[in-house]
């Protein structure tokens, strides 16, 4: 496919795929870049391919389906791009088939983004700097046009995230200066940046460092409002809450789990371990402890719920979140409170009820992560804590999901009884028995409930 581009044009494979390539990760997207040929030349090089997608016609991209294997490229010309109005698609972009590789690369956000390689020869055309702020992991705009899109201020902090990378001076400058085009933007377009954050961070703390550096953290103010919360040095002798949840972020995705977790997984526990502590500012006070006074945060956990559901709202990721990252916030403490390192059935049980969808397995993840967020400090305890929890919950094989009600409708039904309004009391008095532990099975389920229904009979 290259050798048939090549007696058209000047190809250069471009973009994030070199980028990925020189840090040693497999790229996973191959964007090659035609200088010299024409959009109908290059259309026809590569028809006898696969299929071609010519959608992107105005903007000089072709996108070819290779017949032979399946994969996508996507194949464009170089361009051009004016700013004409708000926003991220307020620009007129011309394709240029002419312009030189430095002129071409200048269009690209970041300059680690606006290297560009030789694919016949290896070379690296390198017009920016960009091979050096990939060694030293600095993150810096390509040129002034920078400032033409706000989404690329969102684009630094998940990349940042990604590859563990600083934002230049000079770079978090600009961002300062563009702040208020943030609500130019469409949130579904906010949310597709929080999810690759989300989902593919090897250093998560980059990217709130990025949002903080920036002057964009004010555009998510139950983070904002982290940054200078104080916490008892005894137990966080890291710094404040801001500090520590960057600090739990990273502790996250450390942990072996993480890395064999799906997507879907991944967000969902980045989400609430992000949010963990969001109920701190408004319920820490200095107040007496243990005959001391200390800085101490009562009842954050479940003042944390509604706010972690209004940050999910603000930055527009899907609803299916909002429950399950809630609830593993409320109860990120639960190892905890009100027992000695001790957990009964009864509160395995409800625990995993309460959590649901999220899984009691899911939450030991955000205690792990929580616990190993106050660097230098370990606590054996809690980890013990974490550790019985989790074995309760395998033993009672509710470690995964919550407890079904055993007794339905049904049989009510078979007893005797008509459908009305007393099926629902009955139905959940007998979930609350099988709980409690008073059956685990069908057969004894029935035995309970004919016991139960004896004094109405």
């Amino acid at each position: 496919m290259l050798e048939a581009v090549r007696a058209v044009g000047r190809p250069r494979l471009v973009g994030g795929g070199v980028r990925d390539w020189l840090l040693g990760i497999e790229p996973k997207d191959f964007d090659v870049e035609v200088a010299g040929a024409t959009f109908d030349t290059l259309h026809r090089a590569l028809a006898r391919f696969g299929a071609t997608d010519v959608v992107g016609r105005s903007f000089g991209v072709i996108k070819v389906r290779s017949a032979a294997t399946g994969a996508e490229y996507d194949f464009s010309l170089p361009r051009r791009e004016s700013k004409t109005g708000a926003g991220h698609r307020g620009f007129r972009v011309e394709p240029e088939p002419n312009l030189s590789d430095a002129d071409a690369a200048a269009r690209r956000d970041f300059t680690i983004n606006a290297i560009a390689c030789d694919p016949f020869t290896g070379e690296i055309i390198d017009p920016h700097g960009g091979r050096e702020d990939l060694r030293t992991g600095i993150l810096r705009h390509t040129s002034a046009a920078f400032s033409e899109d706000p989404l690329r201020v969102l684009r630094a902090f998940q990349l940042a995230a990604r590859f563990d990378l600083r934002l230049a001076p000079e770079t978090a400058e600009l961002c300062r200066q563009i702040s208020d085009t943030y609500a130019e933007l469409p949130v579904e377009r906010v949310w597709g940046e929080w999810q690759k954050w989300a989902t593919k961070s090897t250093r998560p703390s980059r990217g709130l460092a990025v949002l903080e550096d920036s002057g964009w953290l004010r555009h998510f103010p139950e983070i904002a409002v982290l940054r200078g919360t104080p916490q008892d040095p005894e137990w966080h002798p890291e710094g404040d809450v801001f500090t520590h949840t960057q600090h739990c972020l990273d502790a996250l995705v450390a942990l072996p789990e993480w890395t064999g977790s799906s997507p879907e997984r991944r967000q969902l526990l980045i989400f609430a371990v992000l949010a963990h502590d969001f109920g701190k500012p408004a319920t820490t006070v200095f107040a007496e402890k243990r005959g001391a006074m200390h800085w101490i945060s009562p009842g954050h956990e479940s003042a944390g719920g509604p706010l972690a559901k209004n940050f999910l709202r603000r930055i527009g990721a899907p609803l299916y979140f909002d429950e399950p990252v809630c609830a593993l916030v409320v109860h990120h403490f639960a190892h905890h409170h009100g027992h000695d390192g001790r957990f009964s059935d009864s509160q395995v049980r409800r625990l995993a009820r309460k959590l649901a969808p999220a899984t009691i397995d899911d939450l030991a993840m955000v205690m792990r992560a929580d616990s190993n967020g106050r660097p230098p400090l370990k606590s054996p305890t809690t980890d013990r804590l974490i550790e019985e929890l989790v074995r309760a919950a395998h033993a009672l094989a509710v470690q995964r999901a919550a407890p079904r009600p055993i007794l339905l409708g049904r049989h009510l039904l078979a007893l005797g009884h008509k459908p009305g309004p007393e099926f629902k009391p009955l139905l959940d008095a007998a979930f609350e028995a099988q709980l409690d532990g008073a059956f685990s099975d069908e057969a004894g389920g029935v035995a309970w409930l004919k016991q139960h229904l004896q004094p109405r009979e």
